[in-house]
């Protein structure tokens, strides 16, 4: 494959040939099927102060340092054990069959207290997957948390180059040890996400090349990618938004590269534009992930600007999500719906 050619093309039949290769390849492994996960954001608190992110440890403030206006200061929540449960309890009864728990990388949230977190989700819901996205741990943290039941962790690698990760992250923060939380999860069984943002501060054709290398010789079970979107009060706040097109094209790419990755259909797609969920499934994509977190918390988890949490992004929407998916040809199963190889 030319990724070259794919990335920069201007010709729309090669890119809905593209299109069209990448679904077919998602159907030989899955079928027609698009795998539903509820989400969970457990809190919005954060000790890392990554450069585009809304709920960065200095959102509080602005980019210059002094105090935010009251206006855009950001409320800090964290949910309780027992308000996760309800959200699983809520969840399994819409028909999802994994639980998808993420947060910033929260101290409240222990091995200990996580582990007890997975521990009674998976007695009650024997038959549903649990998948963690709660940033960077030490190997001992991820083995407690693995034998604690979990199944899955998402952990966005955000750039394959390392002098882009230092441009999008605060000197502290190592792409070295980012690369290795992967690799230790990968050695530790779990299925493992990553992904980055398309169109991000200072990324580049070289860095996104380097990305699908890394998806291709790395082969995570999920890839999650969507196109950045700014966030107020960040320093990348005035920068232009990625591309939806861009996206879709890069979805398919990854497809063709990885035939049997878990590929989702993103909330910023869906941000960005109002069929950007059906757009990617045409792209190959075969997860959505509907909010499942409580009502009067999900706007406060503002990762960047306008991030859609009802309507079709919110899981009280699971049957109109599966008419969604069933007018373009996809079924939504309720299974787990596990990486197959």
């Amino acid at each position: 494959m030319d990724i070259d050619h794919l990335l920069t093309t201007s010709d729309p039949v090669a890119v809905d040939a593209l299109k069209a290769e990448a679904c077919r390849l998602r159907d030989a492994v899955y079928g027609r099927r698009v795998f539903m996960r509820g989400l969970i954001e457990i809190s919005n608190h954060c000790r890392n102060n990554c450069l585009y992110c809304g709920i960065r440890r200095d959102a509080d403030r602005d980019p210059q340092g002094a105090n935010c206006p009251p206006g855009r200061r950001l409320r800090r929540y964290r949910l309780t054990p027992q308000q996760i449960l309800d959200c699983c309890r809520t969840g399994y009864a819409l028909g999802f069959r994994t639980f998808v728990l993420q947060g910033g990388e929260d101290a409240w949230f222990t091995d200990e207290v996580v582990c007890g977190i997975v521990e009674a989700i998976k007695r009650q819901y024997p038959d549903c997957a649990v998948t963690l996205s709660l940033g960077e741990r030490g190997r001992e943290s991820f083995r407690r948390l693995r034998d604690a039941g979990a199944d899955r962790y998402l952990l966005r690698h955000e750039t394959a180059d390392a002098a882009h990760y230092a441009f999008l992250h605060p000197a502290e923060m190592s792409f070295d040890h980012r690369m290795q939380c992967l690799r230790d999860l990968r050695d530790l069984g779990f299925q493992v996400g990553a992904g980055f943002m398309v169109g991000s501060p200072g990324q580049s054709l070289a860095t996104l090349k380097k990305d699908l290398r890394f998806i291709e010789d790395f082969k995570p079970e999920m890839v999650g990618i969507g196109p950045f979107i700014p966030a107020a009060g960040t320093p990348f706040e005035n920068e232009r938004a990625g591309s939806v097109e861009l996206t879709l094209r890069l979805l398919a790419i990854i497809r063709v590269l990885h035939p049997s990755v878990l590929l989702p259909a993103t909330s910023a797609l869906g941000t960005m534009h109002p069929r950007g969920r059906e757009q990617a499934i045409a792209a190959g994509a075969n997860v959505v992930m509907p909010n499942l977190s409580p009502q009067d918390t999900r706007a406060l988890y503002s990762i960047y600007n306008n991030k859609l949490s009802t309507g079709s992004e919110a899981a009280e929407s699971a049957a109109d999500i599966r008419l969604r998916m069933k007018a373009i040809g996809m079924d939504v199963p309720t299974d787990r719906g596990d990486y197959r190889k």
